[in-house]
């Protein structure tokens, strides 16, 4: 046990370590990059925010999807928990904490594994990139927006859903869905780098948290899950070639 201590102790003193003696251009490099990548993630959605319509024909149809493929059952799950007020404040909890569990693995991943960061940076951005293609072609109404769903974090939580009606976010676009892919990726990097298994553990438990709570909340369906996930994993490959192709020993750009 002193030993894991240690060896915990003297990872966090490496990592400071390496952070004090990095240039500020990396680090204003990577902010900038992770700040601009969101901005311009909740920007380019708005400009496809006028598209209310086939929005809400394309959330028609991916329900008619579900139902063929006999997985249309978040309006059941939302019924079951609705009148759980406990169960609806911890949907709406993790709902909410998506960017600062975002930008806090990347915070341990820069000071604990700065060599694996730019991977897991270069996987957000693309995924980030291929998403926005999709939110341009396939315009999707959210499940909250249709009869038979509820809005419980409008219910509960009108500060969050006052930004998310603000101009900077495109409530029209629910395909993929990132809030389970990047929690996705993140639950990768932690299950994957982590040195305890208690740590890795909640690498598999936060995906499995944040899929039941943008279905919970009326957020998301089902599929815009399994297309959110698709894409991180299809970003982190892409990421995975990059470094593969151009190196990493520099740690500069890939």
């Amino acid at each position: 046990m002193a030993c894991g201590t240690s060896q915990q102790s003297g990872a966090v003193l490496l990592g400071t370590r390496a952070l004090r003696a990095a240039p500020w251009r990396f680090l204003t490099r990577e902010v900038a990059l992770i700040v601009t990548g969101a901005l311009l993630y909740s920007l380019v959605r708005g400009l496809t925010d006028d598209r209310v319509a086939p929005a809400f024909a394309n959330a028609e149809s991916l329900i008619d999807l579900e139902r063929r493929l006999g997985i249309h059952i978040e309006p059941d799950l939302q019924a079951a928990i609705v009148d759980v007020p406990w169960a609806v404040d911890l949907a709406n909890a993790v709902y909410i904490a998506y960017w600062p569990i975002v930008f806090g693995v990347a915070a341990w991943l820069l000071l604990m594994h700065r060599p694996m960061f730019a991977l897991y940076r270069n996987a957000l951005l693309v995924s980030g990139l291929l998403s926005l293609a999709v939110f341009a072609a396939f315009p999707l109404a959210p499940p909250r927006f249709l009869d038979g769903y509820v809005d419980t974090i409008a219910a509960e939580s009108d500060g969050y859903r006052s930004f998310n009606a603000s101009a900077l976010v495109n409530e029209y676009a629910a395909m993929p869905s990132l809030h389970f892919g990047w929690v996705l990726l993140v639950g990768i990097a932690i299950a994957s780098l982590a040195e305890h298994r208690a740590v890795q553990a909640i690498g598999v438990i936060l995906p499995v948290l944040m899929l039941a709570s943008i279905v919970l909340t009326g957020n998301h369906f089902l599929l815009d899950a399994v297309v959110g996930g698709a894409v991180v994993l299809v970003g982190f490959a892409v990421a995975k070639w990059l470094r593969a192709s151009f190196g990493s020993a520099s740690n500069e750009l890939w």
